[in-house]
């Protein structure tokens, strides 16, 4: 746990003292976030506020992990522990830094062009995917050699997953990594849709990483390629103290981001922060074999979604909208609600989520381990 504390505060502390600079910088560039006209009133008087604030936190998150693992050289047991960069860290960080790349491409368009446009949605969703593709390949088809009782050798696993692989539920390597394009696309544009208000998406983001952390971590424990480990109940993943080291070091990069970007926000986390965080959840999700507890644990993420979803297809199919305006936060700026109380109030909504996930997830272990006593 050592490495993944020490990667959280480097993390912390760049993200924290960088973020003031990257204000500076994007201020002097005049990179600053345009206003959607059509949108709430009260966003008039954020015009001016830098964007692209993702950098920061991108460039954190990838520092702190090189400084977890030279944490990690002080751990006791070297076969459990990841010597260098390994192919979860290949799939987290690659989807993370180039889902980032495109969000920042979409990012400098609409400062270039001085409008809220930015890349077309064709264009974003085909380089989603392309990179979803990409990763998700490697996710399925890279191996590793097998380390004691350890028998997943890739990243990702042909079979969906609850908080362990479902035996029945194997749809083959290639439907998996469409399936695993989905999830990516899906997860970077809910987070996307999400990052509306002043540190909304940004909290948000930080209760599920953290969640991820301790899902990753409590898989170390108990891991399969643990010899030491004489339980029956054990989780076949692949790295799990790596998947805990990235998710750690992403959490303290958003922290000391969330510094400056809380109400009222001193910088915008941009498309190339919404995307990028999106997509690194969504590889967690994959790598810790908890897909189908994604949807609670990202639960506002999905109740934003589906709502936005519903608005879309009312309009189109009778004329009529159910909300004053999507993604669902404006409805309630509209409604009279300040943005603060939205965003607290929205943050304890991915609470409960993040908390009924937890509970599930560690009530399947106690489960099959008081059965097996």
């Amino acid at each position: 746990m050592r490495a993944v504390f020490v990667a959280a505060f480097v993390a912390f502390l760049i993200s924290l003292f960088g973020t003031p600079i990257a204000i500076k910088y994007f201020t002097r560039l005049k990179a600053d976030q345009p206003i959607r006209t059509e949108g709430p009133k009260t966003h008039l008087g954020k015009k001016g506020t830098p964007t692209m604030g993702g950098v920061v936190f991108i460039f954190a998150t990838l520092v702190a992990y090189t400084g977890g693992h030279v944490a990690l050289t002080t751990l006791p047991d070297k076969q459990l522990r990841p010597t260098g960069p390994t192919a979860t860290a290949v799939v987290l960080l690659g989807l993370f830094v180039f889902t980032g790349l495109l969000g920042f491409l979409d990012d400098y368009l609409k400062v270039a062009k001085r409008n809220s446009d930015g890349l077309n949605k064709r264009g974003k969703l085909i380089g989603q995917a392309l990179i979803g593709a990409i990763f998700g390949a490697i996710a399925l088809y890279v191996g590793a050699d097998k380390t004691g009782r350890q028998v997943v050798t890739t990243v990702a696993s042909p079979k969906l997953s609850w908080v362990h692989d479902i035996d029945w539920l194997n749809i083959g390597k290639i439907a998996a990594v469409v399936f695993f394009v989905f999830v990516v696309m899906s997860m970077s544009n809910a987070v996307n849709l999400t990052d509306g208000l002043d540190g909304l998406a940004t909290g948000t983001s930080i209760l599920v990483l953290i969640s991820y952390m301790a899902i990753a971590f409590w898989q170390y424990r108990h891991w399969c390629a643990d010899a030491q480990y004489t339980a029956d109940y054990c989780y076949d993943v692949r790295d799990p103290l790596e998947m805990a080291l990235i998710a750690g070091a992403a959490v303290g990069a958003l922290v000391g981001f969330l510094w400056w970007n809380t109400s009222p926000a001193r910088i915008f986390m941009g498309d190339t922060g919404s995307m990028a965080l999106g997509s690194l959840i969504a590889g967690l999700a994959v790598a810790t074999k908890t897909i189908l507890l994604l949807p609670l644990l990202g639960l506002l993420f999905v109740i934003i979604v589906v709502t936005w979803v519903m608005q879309i297809g009312s309009y189109r199919t009778t004329g009529k909208r159910i909300f004053r305006m999507v993604p669902l936060q404006h409805h309630f700026e509209l409604a009279g609600w300040s943005e603060v109380n939205i965003v607290v109030r929205f943050w304890i909504i991915a609470g409960l989520g993040v908390a009924a996930a937890l509970g599930l997830f560690a009530a399947d272990f106690l489960r099959v381990m008081s059965g097996a006593s």
